[in-house]
């Protein structure tokens, strides 16, 4: 069962899409990582992952607009030149209990 949320959560996909090969990403990934880390620490991340096939990974943010595009700029996969980021932004209504927990605060 799902939980309809009291009002709409602005949360955003970052898309990202490898632009080098593995080998030039993977050397960049401690530098990711730490970047994701941050993110999640300050509770800006809610998921993160590779895409499957491995052409580059998909980050759940809370936020949207200009805010997210902005944070995705630091990104060092992005401002590398290792990755581009597409932001697509949405209103979450629902979402497990889990979840939904999560995005009221």
């Amino acid at each position: 069962m799902s939980a309809r949320l009291a009002g709409p959560a602005p949360l955003s996909l970052i898309l990202l899409n490898y632009q080098r090969p593995l080998a030039e990403v993977d050397a960049a990934m401690a530098r990711h990582v730490a970047w994701l880390e941050l993110g999640f620490a300050e509770g800006v991340f809610v998921a993160a992952g590779r895409r499957d096939p491995r052409t580059g990974g998909v980050i759940v943010c809370r936020g949207a607009g200009t805010e997210v595009e902005a944070l995705v700029a630091t990104d060092p996969f992005v401002s590398e030149g290792l990755a581009t980021a597409e932001v697509v932004a949405f209103n979450a209504s629902f979402a497990v209990p889990e979840l939904a927990g999560l995005l009221r605060g």
